[in-house]
């Protein structure tokens, strides 16, 4: 490759918990002319830091993080960096979490199960400014303002990301100390946002909870 070559390539910074998944992506770049990898972070922590040291002109980002939540990371990125473009790649539900990315700044949202085409696509569309979603998001988020924003969603919409992550924790059967660890807050703070889901989803007890969540993560898993 031609240093004119390299010069001219978009840096691209992948952020997954799993080897084979930035791998595989990496793979898929590397018969790309126009763009490279320049690093790869596991958590939060570690992208932050990669960002700083790489100074990528784009991040992929999956929500699922170890000990992070891709969530806040996006949030913290755009805080941070502003003008940096960040492509979700994600196994988790589209029709939950797709606004919340572009909320949290983010400028696409890509599933897993997508392929690698699909990734490069939204890297590319994304570091043009263009937001990049398929047309399920993009049909839902427009229902949405054509319903002044208040859509046809279920009851877990009206969480906020942090409630929705306890939630998602409770419903993976993680003990509240456990996902007080994860998500760097006090026992007593992920006991106080279990009350504030309870009193959105109209539950009335820990064990409604328990069970709401549960179905709720195997309902994700099987859609």
């Amino acid at each position: 490759m031609s240093a004119s070559t390299a010069a001219r390539q978009k840096k691209v910074l992948l952020v997954d918990d799993h080897p084979l998944v930035r791998e595989g992506i990496r793979m898929a770049l590397a018969g790309e002319r126009d763009l490279t990898v320049c690093g790869e972070a596991a958590d939060a922590p570690d992208a932050l830091r990669a960002i700083e040291t790489t100074g990528p002109d784009v991040a992929v980002v999956d929500l699922a993080l170890k000990d992070s939540s891709g969530l806040e990371l996006i949030k913290d990125i755009r805080l941070r960096w502003p003008k940096l473009p960040v492509l979700v790649l994600s196994m988790r539900d589209e029709g939950v979490y797709a606004e919340r990315v572009l909320r949290a700044g983010a400028l696409g949202y890509v599933t897993k199960e997508d392929g690698s085409r699909k990734v490069v696509e939204g890297i590319r569309k994304v570091l043009a400014g263009h937001i990049y979603v398929n047309d399920r998001i993009a049909s839902k988020v427009m229902g949405r303002i054509v319903a002044g924003g208040q859509g046809d969603g279920s009851a877990v919409d009206s969480l906020s990301d942090r409630e929705l992550a306890v939630f998602e924790l409770i419903g993976q059967g993680i003990p509240t100390r456990e996902i007080a660890r994860k998500m760097h807050i006090s026992p007593k703070t992920v006991d106080s946002y279990r009350e504030h889901i309870k009193a959105k989803l109209r539950l009335d007890s820990a064990t409604e909870l328990l069970k709401h969540a549960v179905q709720w993560v195997q309902d994700e898993a099987s859609a």
